[in-house]
């Protein structure tokens, strides 16, 4: 059994156990959706190493009294972060007018009730899953800001923070300019921590020019 399947295994179960609620014990027995384990497998588990704060089937409360729930949930101290797999086959594409309408209703009510979402289409967890960490990565850091080796620098630490935030490489006068140092200080941290093997040279050889994230599995 691979680390993924073990960990998964042990959430799963972890979730089932805890739970008291039938409507949600029910849809957790049935087992995830192909979408979500995919989701699970091939991007956030590599880009986070953990399922800690995570939730599937999270039922939630809509303005109507309804039930709904959400794919995923992650809740690290109480804050409320969803995510949502997008399928795209015959019933996406067949989608109809109200169906559509109530998808719409029930993100901006979640919203307005202090939900952030990030959709994820299926197709981009196939063809693009490196992107898509870069998302999950993004995405964690609107919620966590301390979840950093204890062994780095207060200035190393933000470094990873500030890398966490942007979907895109940065240079080392992004992250200058960001931590309020000069530019040979900015370019110290960034050579440490792609030495500790934490971010990597994203592009130039001869000098690097920009540094990125490094996931897991990199």
């Amino acid at each position: 059994m691979s680390r993924f399947d073990q960990q998964y295994e042990e959430w799963l179960h972890s979730n089932l156990a805890a739970e008291s609620n039938p409507r949600r014990t029910e849809l957790l027995q049935k087992g995830l959706g192909h979408g979500t384990v995919e989701f699970l497998r091939s991007v956030w588990f590599p880009a986070v190493g953990n399922f800690s704060h995570l939730l599937p089937e999270w039922e939630v409360r809509d303005f109507g009294n309804g039930y709904r729930y959400l794919d995923l949930a992650y809740m690290p101290a109480g804050a409320k972060g969803g995510i949502e797999i997008q399928g795209f086959g015959p019933h996406a594409r067949d989608l109809d007018v109200r169906r559509f309408k109530d998808l719409c209703r029930r993100h901006c009510l979640l919203s307005l009730d202090g939900w952030i979402f990030l959709p994820v289409a299926y197709p981009s967890i196939v063809e693009e899953p490196k992107q898509c960490q870069q998302l999950v990565l993004a995405f964690i850091g609107k919620f966590i800001a301390s979840d950093v080796p204890s062994t780095l620098s207060w200035l190393e630490a933000e470094t990873v923070r500030f890398s966490r935030r942007l979907l895109r490489p940065f240079t080392p006068l992004e992250l200058a300019g960001h931590l309020r140092i000069c530019d040979r200080q900015a370019r110290r941290i960034l050579h440490n921590l792609v030495d500790l093997q934490i971010l990597y040279i994203a592009s130039g050889q001869e000098r690097a020019r920009t540094y990125k994230l490094r996931s897991l599995t990199e």
